[in-house]
């Protein structure tokens, strides 16, 4: 019996603490890596390649949500376990669009994963009932959220500098982080005020809490 591997991401060491205790009882799996950061995780996903990453939301650097998006695009097999306290409409459906392919409340971590664990391994989805409700409902309603338009227009990398300026860094320090030029970090920084409507740092700050990128 081959050993599954298992990568955790949290910026909270007792958290990652908890979920290690939780899965390393179970015969057979091993947590081959932790990450502290959604970049971070996008790191250890590349160069440990682990059958299942449970990703927390809330990350420095890069939330849960965009470090899932490239996580699924450099390791296609490898399955992402959303861990996060929201159960929105809006956070289930980012979650589904992200490329996760299960999702579980903190709340309900103790009695829930190491069943969704054992469920993705098998590349199959793992939702709670209240999460799959959630998904069916949020469905239907999406095509009418003014929100949604608005954050399809920002590309990846885009979505990434948000939260950087979001957290407080300044365009060099986007630039030092993504190894990019300052003048290209400015850039992006105009080219992202202008798509989302708002004249200010403030105000990018204001939308990144309001859509959960990062947390007030």
């Amino acid at each position: 019996m081959s050993t599954l591997k298992i990568l955790i991401a949290d910026d909270h060491d007792v958290v990652r603490k908890g979920l290690r205790m939780l899965i390393e009882e179970h015969p057979g799996w091993q947590v081959c890596g932790e990450a502290r950061s959604g970049r971070e995780a996008v790191e250890k996903a590349i160069q440990l390649v682990p059958d299942v990453a449970v990703i927390d939301v809330s990350m420095p650097d890069l939330n849960g949500l965009e470090a899932t998006r490239q996580i699924r695009k450099e390791c296609p097999n490898t399955e992402v376990l959303i861990i996060t306290h929201h159960d929105s409409d809006e956070m289930a459906a980012e979650v589904l669009d992200a490329g996760a392919r299960g999702y579980v409340l903190k709340s309900d971590s103790d009695k829930d994963l190491v069943h969704a664990i054992e469920v993705l391994s098998q590349h199959k989805p793992f939702f709670t009932s209240r999460i799959t409700e959630i998904l069916l409902d949020s469905r239907g309603s999406r095509a009418t959220d003014p929100q949604e338009s608005i954050r399809e227009r920002l590309t990846m990398r885009e979505r990434e500098i948000l939260q950087l300026l979001a957290e407080g860094k300044t365009a060099k320090e986007v630039a030092l982080i993504l190894g990019i030029a300052i003048k290209t970090s400015d850039t992006h920084r105009t080219n992202i005020m202008r798509k989302l409507n708002v004249h200010s740092v403030a105000e990018l700050v204001h939308y990144a809490i309001r859509n959960k990128i990062v947390e007030p």
